[in-house]
C-alpha cells in the first residue's frame, strides 16, 4: 500500500476542538513535523478534515 508523507504547516491554534484532536491522532505535534503513514481510507478522511492544516506527498518506498 501507498505511503504518505504528512506535515504539519498551519498551526492548530483557534482551530476546533475536533480538528486539534485530528491532528493529534496523525501523530503531529509540532509545527513542520512530518510522520509517514499508510494511505488507508481512515487517514485520508483524516487528511481531508485537516487539509487546510497539514500538506501532503508521496513517500518514496
Amino acid at each position: 500500500m501507498a505511503k504518505l508523507k504528512i506535515t504539519l504547516v498551519r498551526s492548530t491554534a483557534s482551530r476546533p476542538a475536533d480538528q486539534r484532536a485530528t491532528v493529534r491522532a496523525l501523530g503531529l505535534r509540532r509545527l513542520h513535523q512530518s510522520v509517514v503513514k499508510e494511505a488507508t481510507p481512515a487517514v485520508q478522511g483524516m487528511i481531508r478534515k485537516v487539509q487546510h492544516l497539514v500538506a501532503v506527498e508521496p513517500q518514496e518506498e
